[in-house]
């Protein structure tokens, strides 16, 4: 098949490009390399370029006629979705417009969309199941909850095929060592510390340490890259037309913020100072996801992902690229 990634110069989007070359997909790399990076595409051509740009991306699309779409190019910060809610209208909304409509003019009909579990918001259920009610927080979550209903209402009125997958904590490195997680400002718990343990930072902050859990920190379901890599290969295969699925990708298990310091002391050999903080405002007790709709549809479950290899793997690529791609 081939498949038409956006963003596949990004964390997620580079690992997933891998994942499906070796399941023997063809692949097309489209990202602007705002977030991305060029040395993350590794085995298949990239198209530098903007999802606005219609005349580029309705070229782009024309020239390659892809099968399918996978859709990662977005805005992925919370905090600064709130302090710049302009950038994340345009990026993740207006981008991924442009993408459906210019799908639908190629005759392009599957998508499987990079989605996240910040549409929950504040969770009322623990473990999440998809039809919790979906009540953002933040500017970030209400973005990808207007293209999840986007891409309903075009399966119903064109013939879309979708599979919507509701990321949780996304963490690690490729197995083979080459990809791993570089954001030009980092905010994600796992590669913090390991900066902390490089000595990169001094200490690692822990933002509330009074929530109802068992040792008063936030607790998150943390998925290897290499698992949710597999699970957007068996989205790819399960996309029907005139049909979306909505599906968790997570472990169904929690860790604490705590958990993942002790783990990574234990990894690393490194003491990782901590420094305890007020709690960051939105911040939910616990996000874990309820995980039993994507093993029964798209026959996925995660293999990898307990936290200790997903650390390992992620301290592997630190160690080999303490400045991420900029080595």
């Amino acid at each position: 098949m081939k498949v038409f990634v956006t963003g596949g110069a990004g964390y997620i989007g580079s690992v997933c490009v891998q994942a499906l070359l070796r399941a023997g997909h063809d692949v097309l790399v489209f990202d602007n390399l705002s977030e991305g990076h060029r040395q993350a595409v590794l085995d298949a051509p990239l198209v530098t370029g903007d999802l606005r740009d219609h005349s580029l991306l309705d070229r782009t699309l024309r020239e390659y006629a892809p099968d399918a779409v996978m859709h990662f190019a977005a805005s992925a910060l919370v905090a600064e979705s709130v302090e710049n809610p302009r950038k994340y209208y345009e990026n993740n909304i207006e981008s991924s417009l442009s993408l459906l409509r210019t799908m639908l003019a190629c005759g392009v009909r599957r998508i499987v969309f990079s989605s996240t579990a910040a549409t929950y918001g504040v969770p009322e259920i623990v473990p999440i199941p998809e039809d919790h009610p979906q009540q953002p927080i933040n500017p970030y979550g209400f973005t990808k909850l207007v293209i999840e209903h986007a891409i309903r209402d075009y399966a119903r009125a064109y013939g879309l095929g979708g599979v919507i997958l509701r990321y949780f904590n996304a963490a690690g490195a490729s197995h083979d060592g080459r990809l791993g997680e570089h954001h030009h400002h980092e905010t994600h718990l796992i590669p913090i510390v390991l900066q902390v343990a490089l000595g990169q930072r001094e200490h690692v902050k822990i933002y509330g340490t009074d929530y109802p859990t068992e040792d008063g920190t936030c607790v998150r379901d943390f998925i290897h890259v290499e698992d949710l890599a597999e699970a957007h290969v068996r989205a790819l295969d399960y996309c029907r037309d005139g049909h979306v699925l909505a599906a968790n990708v997570g472990t169904g298990q929690g860790h604490s913020v705590r958990q993942v310091i002790e783990t990574a002391r234990a990894v690393t050999g490194h003491p990782i100072p901590a420094v305890e903080a007020p709690r960051r405002p939105g911040d939910p007790p616990v996000l874990v996801a309820a995980v039993e709709r994507a093993r029964r549809e798209l026959g996925w479950t995660a293999t990898c992902s307990d936290l200790r290899s997903i650390i390992q793997s992620a301290w592997q690529w630190h160690r080999a690229h303490p400045h991420g791609y900029e080595n």
